[in-house]
């Protein structure tokens, strides 16, 4: 089907792909054309989430599908997953021709001018199982054993593409947590709904007594602050974009008699293409409320992703001065000083500013009832 030269280049740009994973698109397009298909799908699923890229091709008809639903009813995911062969498998490998004429998602595909696929599904240690699927038109006919036969040779490589990408994603994610650590902060990184993915070492101190590791996510402990954090999950899940881009859920946990108090914060992570394998979805950041250890308001305004100006009021709110006199401060007008403490407010998830104080300085906490 190609030489050497070109399967050797092939085979570099899936493994250039699991390195930089906005060349996916591009790879997937490549490795269509090669069999006069209509373009390339990846997905990764888990119980979780599924995530997914397309060539440019077959996009469009891709966002149509997971947004009318048809990814739910799809028959190809399970039978792949019930005939388990270890190889690339046509639509005739696991569908009979009676099937393949009356079922509704094959409609959806013939309306739109596809029809016939080739696939393989296999599973990482992430937890993820990774599906790639290439189209082909329906006019054109069924995928045959020779085009079978080629991707069966790529397989590996995407197999392996595919699994470093994922151990890139992991790592990733347990960096996240570990920087924390040089900074006294117990941390953790979720994924999908808020299992957890990975933590440091002071995160995991907290285990069992102030949260759990369970197999739906993770949960407090104190059933009042369980319910908040389930909420800022809820947020997140609902509108991950609008969550990222212009709040952050901080909950306090109030001092017992062998524990200070403590804040919860919980910070989306990013959806960029370098997550494309990584299941991170969120980040536990606990604060201990102690001035010893509390970090300063720049840290604080880095994990809100404050503005300068924003961290600047927080800073003023702070230290005690008035609205008036941080406005004069910085040049501004007292209006533009309450617009700015609004944004802090809601990027930190809180609503007073007694409550942005103790935050920022470590002062007791109200409590989470």
């Amino acid at each position: 089907m190609i030489s050497s030269e070109e399967f050797q280049l092939l085979t570099d740009s899936i493994y250039e792909a699991a390195v930089v994973p906005e060349l996916w698109p591009a790879v997937l397009g490549r490795l269509s054309g090669l069999i006069d298909g209509a373009g390339g799908v990846l997905f990764t699923t888990n119980l979780d989430r599924m995530r997914w890229e397309a060539s440019p091709d077959i996009h469009d008809t891709m966002v149509e599908f997971l947004r009318d639903g048809w990814a739910e009813k799809n028959p190809r995911p399970q039978r792949m997953r019930e005939s388990a062969l270890l190889g690339f498998a046509s639509d005739h490998d696991h569908f009979t021709p009676e099937e393949l004429a009356s079922d509704p998602v094959y409609e959806f595909y013939r309306r739109r001018g596809l029809g016939w696929a080739v696939g393989t599904m296999f599973d990482v240690p992430s937890g993820d199982t990774i599906i790639f699927s290439f189209e082909r038109r329906h006019a054109i006919g069924p995928v045959d054993r020779s085009v079978i036969e080629f991707f069966d040779r790529l397989r590996p490589h995407l197999a392996r593409s595919a699994l470093l990408a994922a151990r890139r994603g992991l790592e990733r994610a347990r960096a996240m947590a570990h920087a924390l650590t040089e900074v006294g902060l117990p941390a953790a990184v979720l994924r999908g709904s808020g299992r957890l993915y990975a933590a440091n070492a002071l995160f995991e101190a907290l285990v069992p007594e102030t949260c759990s590791d369970r197999l739906e996510r993770l949960v407090f402990t104190d059933p009042a602050i369980d319910r908040l954090f389930a909420n800022g999950l809820e947020m997140l899940a609902r509108a991950p974009v609008v969550a990222a881009g212009r709040s952050v859920c901080s909950i306090p946990i109030p001092a017992r008699h062998d524990r200070m108090p403590m804040i919860v914060h919980l910070l989306p992570v990013r959806r960029t293409a370098q997550d494309f394998f990584s299941q991170a979805s969120a980040l536990v950041v606990i604060t201990p409320v102690d001035r010893t250890v509390v970090p300063n308001a720049e840290l604080i305004a880095g994990l809100f992703d404050l503005t300068p100006a924003e961290a600047r009021v927080a800073r003023g709110v702070v230290a005690g001065l008035t609205l008036d006199v941080i406005g004069r401060d910085a040049g501004v007008t007292r209006a533009t000083v309450r617009n700015q403490l609004k944004a802090v407010f809601a990027k930190t998830g809180l609503n007073r500013q007694v409550d942005l104080v103790a935050l920022l300085a470590g002062l007791a906490l109200p409590s989470a009832d």
